[in-house]
């Protein structure tokens, strides 16, 4: 098992908190989201980690060779982050993956209980879903059938039709991400579409390849705490979940 961090982004919406540093390394109840989420994927056994990075990468490259360099990590520069979006930065791991993997964005505080959720179930490809947040127009929303299969997974799913938030943490099988990574290189390539969330290829695969291999289904996780930080409200709130 890889895990795949993609911790690119300027994290615009931060400022001035990111002005002089990434946002994976702001502190949350004394240890930043960083460190948080390696400590997280390696108690749960994984420490092959691909990391692709962007602004300020060098604080992060250097942070990681100080503090995590007993396990393997390879690094990806997205040098044009500031004209991309994290569908780029996925795309770009396409030739550094060998076996199934974890992906999660750096800017997630969360309980390690939920990759520990994700790797136990059944299912090879899944992601966590929180059944229990109040969901508005901003959340990467899922529509499910009665099995928990994901039918859609975007911001602009209708309210009434979502079931819960995708937190941003999944499990994909190697032969699903190979599948991904052809949509993809279609958009990336031959559409010059690089300005997308890679939930927009999810939902692709899964609704043009219409077989059990490449379905996902969701994993609740709403007993687990966890948030995406995206803003300054958001980081004044991390700082009073006990995690």
């Amino acid at each position: 098992m890889q895990a795949i961090i993609l911790a690119a982004g300027l994290a615009k919406r931060l400022r001035p908190l990111t002005d002089t540093r990434p946002k994976c390394l702001l502190e949350v109840g004394g240890k930043n989201l960083l460190h948080r989420t390696m400590d997280n994927v390696i108690a749960n056994g994984i420490t092959n980690f691909v990391f692709v990075t962007g602004y300020r990468e060098n604080m992060i490259k250097d942070y990681l060779k100080e503090h995590f360099s007993h396990v393997n990590i390879q690094f990806l520069s997205n040098t044009d982050f500031a004209n991309n979006n994290n569908s780029y930065s996925l795309w770009m791991t396409k030739n550094f993956i060998t076996k199934d993997i974890i992906l999660l964005d750096s800017d997630i505080l969360f309980d390690k209980g939920i990759i520990k959720s994700l790797l136990d179930s059944e299912h090879e490809n899944c992601l966590a879903v929180n059944f229990e947040t109040e969901l508005d127009e901003e959340q990467i929303k899922v529509v499910l059938d009665e099995n928990k299969k994901i039918l859609e997974i975007s911001k602009i799913t209708d309210l009434k039709k979502s079931s819960g938030e995708s937190i941003g943490i999944e499990k994909f099988s190697f032969d699903f991400m190979q599948e991904l990574y052809k949509v993809l290189e279609r958009k990336i390539i031959h559409e010059r579409n690089v300005n997308e969330f890679y939930e927009k290829s999810f939902e692709e695969v899964i609704q043009r390849n219409n077989n059990e291999r490449n379905s996902i289904y969701a994993i609740d996780v709403s007993h687990y705490k966890c948030m995406e930080i995206d803003t300054a409200e958001d980081y004044e709130r991390a700082k009073d979940m006990q995690i």
